[in-house]
């Protein structure tokens, strides 16, 4: 299932997209796509057959804001550095185990929304990643398999980051990483049953119509199930819990200088294979 949340900034309401591309409304089934949802089996079922016959409302969607897929994020884990070729073009060392920051859940938005270039930045840059929603809460995972099926399922991420605040400004990343707007979320909460093998999508991203990154999550130095699994060993993930597992070459840290860093007026657009697309306009904070 291709679920979403449609509306205005915190009146979002749930919905559905079906195989024929058509908005569905969800609102009479449940309230919201949150964790308690993606950890209700029964609840989850309900929609699948109430999609299969056909009898949720069709939603109009001309003018109608995409929200982020997933409302109440507890928390928002991130990989650093977890594709071989973006750890190549930055010069750094392949990690030994998998590098962890975090987003505020608040840095989150919807997948058109505008994102904001912070008061001061010269070094705002790019990131298209996959990001993993949990559906079960998980701790101390011991297998691949076991990880893999606390999954609720898949996302487009934008890993929006500042690159003088991340790296020169002293302490952990998280200043460059935190700033308001930096995480658009979506379009779609894609269900785990329809990406079999999260190893084998294409990830893009282009500034102004300029292709810039055009990578694969093959490249993953450490796959989304090893993350998932290395990650319960140090918290306890809970349904709703997002993970973005990282992005391939192609940012603007790893371009020659003068690196093409973000400036308002510009156009990100940002996909991944079957989880839909972006579009963000760059405005100054």
């Amino acid at each position: 299932m291709k679920l979403l949340r449609v509306g205005t900034a915190g009146a979002e309401r749930p919905a559905l997209l079906d195989q024929d591309g058509t908005l569905r409304d969800l609102s009479g089934l449940v309230t919201d796509i949150d964790g308690a949802l993606l950890a209700d089996e029964a609840a989850l079922d309900r929609i699948r057959a109430a999609a299969a016959s056909g009898e949720l409302p069709v939603v109009d969607s001309d003018g109608l804001r995409t929200g982020p897929p997933v409302g109440r994020i507890g928390k928002v884990v991130c990989i650093g550095l977890n594709y071989h070729d973006h750890a190549r073009e930055t010069g750094a060392d392949i990690p030994s185990e998998p590098i962890i920051f975090f987003k505020a859940a608040d840095t989150v938005v919807g997948p058109d929304d505008t994102v904001l270039v912070p008061r001061k930045s010269v070094k705002t840059d790019w990131e298209v990643e996959l990001a993993v929603v949990i559906g079960r809460t998980a701790r101390y995972l011991d297998s691949h398999e076991e990880a893999l099926a606390h999954v609720a399922g898949y996302a487009i991420s934008h890993d929006v980051s500042e690159r003088e605040f991340q790296i020169e400004r002293g302490g952990q990343w998280d200043k460059g990483k935190n700033c308001e707007t930096f995480n658009p979320l979506g379009p779609w909460l894609v269900t785990a049953d329809e990406v079999p093998d999260p190893q084998a999508l294409s990830l893009k991203l282009s500034v102004n119509g300029e292709l810039k990154q055009d990578g694969t999550t093959a490249e993953q130095i450490f796959p989304v199930a090893e993350v998932v699994r290395y990650v319960s060993q140090f918290m306890t993930l809970y349904p709703g819990d997002v993970i973005n597992t990282g992005t391939p070459a192609g940012v603007a840290l790893g371009r020659p200088e003068p690196k093409p860093y973000l400036r308002a007026g510009d156009v990100v657009e940002l996909e991944i294979a079957g989880l839909g697309r972006q579009r963000q306009e760059l405005k100054d904070a």
